[in-house]
């Protein structure tokens, strides 16, 4: 998935200073069933502050920036609004707050049941098995660093507003809400992984990425596409479907939008641009460009100029 393409979550209100517990990684805690959710703020700049999870957890920012990392895996790193994080159990984050005394920071956390987890990916494989026999559904601790898509920003979205409301079903939507925000972050996974063609030589869906990245310039049949992977038309959707959470059409055309925006950058001309990214006709892909976009490549292409001049 495209950085600049990142979606935003919802926020909540923070809180006032004099209602909280702590300034640093003051808690709130939400219990269901299956699900602790708790919401983090922080208004004052710390250093080498340690959470830590039993449990897996997937993680969120609202609001500000924290520069961290997770203990014994990863160097530090920046964390923003628009990116989750999946932290393995048993797992640290090691956090430094440097910009909170002007900007507070704010993000939730959804630490599971790891039996929940199990049940709901049998359940998945045995009833929902995916097209490509050598994948399977689960989730990927190693690939824990995501930039949200609507489907995953969505999801969370929903399980926020579950546990946050005064519902006597609250447990029961949120069990829905939970399995809903597994599918969507391992499908967030895949895309991830197939973008950095991780995937690119283990699976079907993964040749298939490299194969439409490496032929953006001309025509993409989809009917020739599916017979290049060895699965019928119909699978070769479920096959998107079940690993990406998108359309195989929705997916070519964000690619070639995405590789128009690397052109534009560059100061390749329009036409150009539109002919390399297997838009025919110029007119056309503009008009798709400020549909996806929201501006035109011509004021997307003057905006680029004027970031890289600063």
């Amino acid at each position: 998935m495209n950085n600049n393409s990142k979606i935003l979550l919802n926020t909540p209100e923070l809180r006032k200073e004099n209602q909280l517990l702590s300034l640093v990684e003051n808690q709130t805690k939400f219990n269901l069933n299956n699900c602790e959710f708790n919401i983090y703020e922080t208004h004052k700049a710390a250093y080498d502050v340690k959470l830590h999870f039993e449990n897996i957890a997937f993680t969120a920012m609202l609001r500000g920036k924290k520069h961290m990392k997770l203990d014994n895996k990863t160097n530090y790193f920046d964390y923003y609004p628009g990116e989750s994080i999946l932290v393995a159990p048993g797992e640290t984050m090691v956090i430094d707050f440097p910009e909170a005394d002007e900007t507070p920071t704010q993000c939730i956390s959804l630490s599971l049941n790891p039996d929940f987890i199990e049940d709901s990916l049998n359940y998945l494989n045995y009833h929902l098995p995916k097209v490509d026999e050598a994948s399977q559904w689960n989730i990927q601790l190693d690939e824990y660093f995501l930039f949200n898509n609507k489907a995953l920003a969505s999801a969370t979205n929903n399980i926020m507003r579950i546990a946050m409301d005064d519902n006597s079903q609250k447990d029961i939507m949120a069990d829905f809400a939970l399995k809903e925000l597994l599918i969507r972050l391992m499908q967030t996974q895949a895309r991830s992984m197939v973008e950095k063609n991780i995937a690119k030589n283990k699976s079907r869906i993964g040749f298939v990425v490299d194969y439409i990245k490496r032929n953006l310039h001309q025509k993409l049949s989809i009917d020739s596409i599916a017979k290049l992977a060895y699965v019928s038309k119909s699978n070769f959707f479920k096959m998107f479907k079940d690993e990406l959470g998108t359309s195989p059409n929705d997916f070519i055309l964000q690619e070639r939008i995405n590789r128009a925006k690397e052109l534009l950058a560059s100061q390749t001309s329009i036409k150009e641009t539109a002919f390399q990214t297997g838009f025919s006709d110029t007119n056309y892909f503009t008009r798709v460009f400020k549909q996806l976009e929201g501006v035109t490549p011509k004021s997307y292409q003057d905006r680029m100029v004027v970031r890289q001049s600063i």
